[in-house]
């Protein structure tokens, strides 16, 4: 599932070529997403200026004065910013056609992925209870440290927690960890403060960069220009289990925590 750099790195794409234009008409050629798209906002969007490109978490928002319509990539999902005429493929599923003859193309072909629509001065219950954005000011070490006393769960399931902070994934939480020295199977409670804020500067560094390199490619991902990201390449411990670690040359190893399979340098990591 794409996370948070891929959501990014589309963010970026798109946002150019939406910020300030109208929007023409809703065109939904598949209403059985994850969630059904809301058959009024066909009605409601013709005519309303996109005034931001937002991304919260893994999802993205698109403003508009009315509201914002929200959408999630889910697994497979991608946008594209087309002519309007641009021959329709089997999995494109929705489109936001523009003023501007160019139109914003939703695919996805496990249609787990969904546009719902979130009312002007009102939150989404999806992004209601979410903790901060990783790379704002609200989150550093002391939050980690203050949120983790007492957790006696995997200090990568902890970061990975979206109340605690948002948009941390399975990819990035094991290359956070790594960075930061510490095993993935260590109590998050058992951390110390000092560890959490290098765990924190981890988490900022690892994930500005893969924005850089325009995120981690997943079989699925790739970005909005059609090309490939290329962080894949420099991971260095995930999906390198019996590898040499890039540091020590140690085996990566790989375990089950939460039925979830985490890779870690047992040298590196403590």
């Amino acid at each position: 599932m794409p996370e948070l750099p891929e959501v990014e790195t589309t963010r970026l794409g798109i946002a150019p070529h939406l910020a300030g234009r109208r929007i023409e008409r809703l065109v939904v050629r598949q209403r059985r997403l994850r969630w059904p798209v809301p058959p009024a906002r066909a009605r409601v969007l013709p005519g309303e200026q996109i005034e931001t490109v937002e991304r919260r978490a893994k999802y993205l928002l698109l403003h508009t004065a009315p509201g914002a319509v929200l959408v999630h990539l889910g697994m497979s999902g991608s946008l594209r910013v087309l002519p309007e005429r641009a021959p329709v493929q089997k999995h494109d599923h929705v489109d936001l056609v523009l003023s501007t003859g160019k139109t914003l193309r939703f695919n996805d072909p496990r249609r787990f992925g969904f546009w719902l629509w979130q009312p002007a001065g009102r939150t989404h219950g999806l992004l209601a209870g979410l903790g901060p954005e990783p790379l704002s000011s609200a989150f550093d070490g002391d939050h980690l440290f203050k949120l983790s006393r007492g957790r006696k769960a995997p200090v990568k399931h902890f970061l990975m927690d979206q109340r605690i902070v948002v948009g941390v994934g399975n990819i990035y939480a094991a290359e956070a960890l790594f960075r930061a020295g510490i095993h993935p199977g260590r109590a998050a409670g058992r951390v110390s403060r000092e560890r959490h804020g290098v765990l924190a500067e981890a988490v900022r560094a690892v994930l500005e960069h893969a924005i850089r390199r325009g995120g981690t490619t997943l079989r699925d991902f790739v970005r909005p220009d059609g090309e490939p990201g290329y962080f894949e390449q420099e991971l260095m411990v995930y999906g390198r289990e019996g590898e040499p670690c890039r540091v020590c040359g140690t085996t990566i190893r790989a375990a089950d925590w939460g039925q979830r399979q985490t890779c870690y340098c047992p040298r590196c990591q403590s």
